[in-house]
């Protein structure tokens, strides 16, 4: 039995960051690369983006975490990672007429040697939260073996430009489109639920209640 988080603290977000770095490290480097000033930065990111994000966190029973992922619902007036890395700004990929939400999810990092079960949750809650409406989009940000985990999935995310290289492993910058994402969901429903009344449901936003971070899963 194993728990799901969404952080909420000053404290969680510095272990947050720590885990990411940690992870995206030891994941994608030869050598291991730590440092308080990368830490520093990830920390302040997620910080600034609190207000309008969810933090989830895969823990074991010794509470200590498994993995982590971000749903984030953009405001149309802060900067994107999206932005930062690639400069790529959102409007520029999506259509004119688009009238849906445009969320990043990010911060996706997994405790070494845990399999694809672990992925498949933290993928499932982010991606309920993405889509709580129809014509939601997602952008986010993969190293190439995610990438292509997601496309054998079935998420299938577009490339909208090149790979960089970025936190010890060459990355892509995609966009995901609500009819993929509803899909994997309604697939893996199953897989954050614990009993009828008590799991996550796709529609999740910034104003969820504080009351309700801590969630039970198999």
């Amino acid at each position: 039995m194993g728990k799901i988080n969404i952080l909420t603290s000053d404290f969680d977000y510095r272990k947050l960051a720590e885990f990411i770095i940690k992870e995206n490290y030891s994941h994608h480097s030869q050598t291991h690369v730590f440092s308080d000033q990368k830490v520093k930065a990830v920390y302040e990111e997620e910080i600034y983006y609190r207000k309008n994000s969810l933090v989830f966190a895969l823990k074991d029973s010794q509470d200590t975490l498994i993995g982590t992922i971000r749903a984030l619902k953009w405001n149309y007036f802060d900067l994107l990672p999206l932005e930062k890395i690639f400069s790529i700004h959102p409007f520029q990929v999506t259509e004119k007429s688009f009238e849906g939400e445009i969320w990043h999810i990010g911060r996706f990092a997994i405790r070494k040697n845990e399999g694809l079960l672990p992925l498949k949750k933290l993928m499932t809650l982010a991606i309920g939260s993405v889509c709580g409406k129809e014509k939601n989009v997602a952008f986010a940000e993969c190293d190439t073996k995610l990438l292509k985990i997601l496309y054998l999935m079935g998420i299938e995310p577009e490339i909208i430009g090149p790979a960089k290289y970025y936190l010890g492993s060459e990355t892509t910058p995609v966009l995901m489109v609500y009819d993929n994402l509803i899909k994997f969901y309604r697939k893996n429903e199953h897989l954050i639920k614990n009993q009828p009344g008590n799991y996550i449901k796709p529609v999740l936003h910034p104003a969820l209640d504080p009351g309700t971070v801590n969630y039970s899963f198999m």
